[in-house]
């Protein structure tokens, strides 16, 4: 993957966030996502080698459309400022929590996880969670993924340009969730909104010759936790 090329392309639009550029320009943005689709290829080849229900995914599951859906947005720019993937066995629409690699200069990102679920899918987590601490902080709280990703709502990422380096956790309730009980020991897993875990890396990262490799030592830490909640998730899709 030519990460030198991406990010160029990158900046530009960034700078240059026009139809009028994009069009004129256009040739520059179909070999930046190329080059990414590439390595989402790569990536989908590494990560099916200790999660084979991924192997069928090709990139076109994968990856997000670039034009920004501005419908709802006071931030009316037609282009998004980065190229992203959702690495999951139903694509890049399911709910099934899965990989997630996000390159923008400054501020690439590789996640785990599950980042939006329905009310009542995530009662049911929450529910499972309870039913299953043990197993839960056995995922959660071992040293290894406390030391990748931190603890419960420690990090945060409001946007592209505000995350800490890593995270578990992106959005929770400031209260306990509707009957589940205030008191319970470990609420804080049950305030959170999304199970998704989180680390930046450099932009230099995707260019490294072994960046498939490091890749997949970041998401097998964090693959008990997303299996968990998937075990769950799997019973509504």
């Amino acid at each position: 993957m030519n990460t030198t090329l991406i990010l160029d392309f990158l900046q530009k639009i960034a700078e240059n966030n026009n139809t009028t550029w994009f069009h004129e320009h256009k040739a520059e943005y179909q070999q930046a996502k190329a080059e990414f689709e590439q390595g989402v290829k790569e990536a989908i080849q590494t990560i099916a080698t200790f999660d084979p229900t991924i192997a069928h995914l090709t990139p076109k599951d994968c990856c997000y459309r670039f034009n920004r859906d501005i419908r709802f947005s006071p931030d009316k720019s037609p282009y998004k400022r980065h190229f992203g993937a959702y690495i999951s066995t139903h694509g890049k629409k399911g709910l099934h929590g899965g990989y997630y690699i996000h390159v923008r200069p400054g501020h690439c990102v590789l996640a785990t996880g599950v980042y939006w679920l329905p009310t009542n899918i995530l009662t049911a987590v929450r529910n499972e969670i309870m039913g299953n601490i043990d197993e839960w902080q056995a995922c959660v709280e071992n040293p290894t993924f406390v030391e990748t990703y931190g603890r419960v709502n420690e990090g945060f990422w409001e946007d592209d340009d505000y995350m800490s380096e890593k995270g578990f956790g992106i959005t929770h309730l400031k209260k306990a969730p509707r009957d589940f009980p205030a008191d319970y020991e470990h609420i804080d897993y049950l305030k959170m909104k999304d199970y998704c875990c989180w680390q930046t890396v450099g932009d230099n990262f995707f260019s490294q010759p072994d960046w498939t490799k490091k890749m997949a030592h970041l998401f097998r830490l964090a693959k008990p936790m997303m299996d968990f909640t998937n075990s769950v998730i799997d019973d509504y899709e």
